[in-house]
């Protein structure tokens, strides 16, 4: 399953082994007890045990994902290092992709208020247009000196300097239920930043296709992870 985000990103599943199964047979562990398959009493347990806050039987699953962001978008999604593990494009050893998100003209906000008490509203359609007009001009002209700077020699890791932190990055991100629905809990929030949040809402749906009675507790619990 892939889904394009951002007009020219995309997150897709590489790769996965989870079930809530894994949840239920590593909670009754405890006990000396293990099923072969999911009965009714168990979307119980899995309520239970996220409600109640019993987060480790939730980590023993894997989700593999291949992500296409804005280096911005990537750098906060990096910051979550309990349960995920990452690889990322080189610009060291490779060139740069060139191209640079833009945001659509409904998404073109304006901060109001200070620090700690702010908030974002949508800019007029004419500032709007004319700060997309700015962005894509200035995305041009790095491009242009990154390319630039390469035929006349300069290293790639010293070239990529110039180029904006909208432009285009990949990499492989994995980990485990209990740390995925924290991300979400806290990057699908209305508090984030949209870009991120259009990432973090599609990662629910792999959640939801591969253990749905955690998805289920999950949403029942506002989201909140054990």
């Amino acid at each position: 399953m892939q889904f394009r985000v951002l007009n020219n990103g995309f997150i897709r599943l590489d790769g996965v082994e989870a079930s809530d199964l894994s949840v239920v047979n590593s909670a009754r562990v405890s006990f000396g007890k293990r099923k072969d398959k999911m009965e009714e009493a168990d979307e119980g347990l899995i309520n239970f045990l996220l409600s109640n806050k019993h987060g480790t039987p939730f980590e023993h699953n894997f989700f593999r994902f291949h992500v296409k962001a804005p280096i911005f978008v990537a750098r906060e999604w990096f910051r979550h290092r309990i349960g995920w593990s990452y690889n990322e494009y080189s610009g060291r050893y490779s060139e740069m992709t060139l191209g640079a998100y833009t945001p659509d003209i409904e998404d073109f906000r304006t901060q109001v208020g200070k620090p700690g008490s702010y908030s974002f509203e949508e800019l007029d359609t004419d500032t709007a247009m004319y700060a997309s007009k700015i962005m894509m001009q200035t995305y041009e002209i790095c491009e242009k000196s990154y390319a630039s700077l390469l035929e006349n020699g300069v290293a790639k890791e010293v070239a990529r300097s110039v180029l904006p932190v909208a432009t285009w990055t990949e990499f492989y991100a994995s980990t485990n239920a209990r740390a995925l629905m924290n991300f979400i809990n806290l990057r699908a929030d209305e508090t984030a930043q949209y870009e991120i949040r259009q990432y973090a809402e599609k990662l629910l749906f792999f959640l939801e296709e591969h253990m749905p009675y955690t998805y289920k507790a999950f949403i029942k619990n506002n989201r909140v992870a054990p």
